[in-house]
């Protein structure tokens, strides 16, 4: 039986994890059968049965699943572990391994790609999902400064928090709280507000003079927090298309046992979404 991969998230169609995995397996020389799969958290455990018995071997896991894939693998990487959700599986015999790649591929796009120094940055982390905690552990590894959380659900916060095990650097927060945070270094939006026209007011008092705005998702429902970013003065804007492409590249490893180079990729995908922007 010939191996697939896939990416299960609800809505899905919209993901590009297909075209990615595709450019890297030509050009790894690799045949890459992965495809996207909609499945609502009620019926995520059911649908990754449906993929084992046609051979499904590996996947990446998007919103709103990540933390329900969590609660499915029988093995964990230290950094799934420190997360909490899981967004890259592989399949181990007959269990699930559970690993997260969204920290690394961040902090690689931050740092190599847009050449960011995170050390010592005081950091706001807005959310406190599967993607906020997929990015906050290895935010902390990469040096940055104090993290506040800010999420609308108090206890999100709370246990993203106390989850990440570090009191004295990370602070939940709400968000009537943000007027009186002061500045900051790094905002890194990781909510999915946008995508239902629910983007938080931000004020403008949180941008400090050398502060990068991050969001982690990309193309349309990245517009609302890059445009407050841009109008509120942050000095570098960055979406989370090259986090994508990074993340794909660290599963694909995973998978395939070849770290695919990702420029080319990043640079094609790019092109193409800004051709769109323009379009609009």
């Amino acid at each position: 039986m010939s191996k697939h991969f896939a990416v299960f998230g609800h809505p899905v169609a919209h993901s590009l994890s297909p075209k990615i995995h595709a450019a890297f397996g030509r050009q790894t020389g690799i045949p890459v059968d992965y495809r996207a799969i909609d499945a609502e958290p009620g019926q995520f455990t059911h649908a990754l049965s449906d993929f084992i018995a046609m051979g499904g071997v590996g996947a990446n896991v998007t919103l709103p699943l990540k933390q329900v894939a969590f609660t499915l693998c029988d093995d964990l990487t230290e950094r799934a572990r420190r997360a909490g959700a899981v967004n890259t599986l592989v399949r181990n015999g007959d269990t699930w391994h559970g690993d997260n790649t969204d920290g690394a591929g961040l902090v690689r796009d931050l740092t190599d790609r847009h050449a960011l120094d995170l050390r010592s940055r005081r950091t706001l982390l807005l959310g406190a999902g599967g993607g906020a905690r997929g990015v906050a552990p290895a935010l902390l590894d990469a040096g940055i400064g104090d993290l506040y959380i800010v999420n609308r659900t108090a206890q999100r916060s709370d246990a993203l928090a106390d989850a990440l095990g570090e009191p004295g650097r990370v602070h939940p927060r709400y968000l009537n709280d943000l007027l009186s945070l002061g500045e900051f270094d790094l905002i890194v939006n990781a909510t999915s507000a946008a995508r239902d026209g629910q983007m938080p007011q931000l004020p403008r008092s949180i941008v400090g003079p050398r502060c990068a705005a991050v969001d982690l998702n990309y193309g349309e429902a990245a517009i609302p927090f890059l445009a407050w970013a841009r109008a509120a003065g942050c000095r570098d804007v960055v979406d989370g298309l090259g986090m994508l492409v990074e993340q794909a590249a660290e599963s694909f490893a995973r998978w395939h046992g070849v770290r695919p180079e990702t420029d080319a990729v990043y640079e094609m995908l790019r092109s193409h979404h800004d051709a769109l922007v323009t379009a609009d």
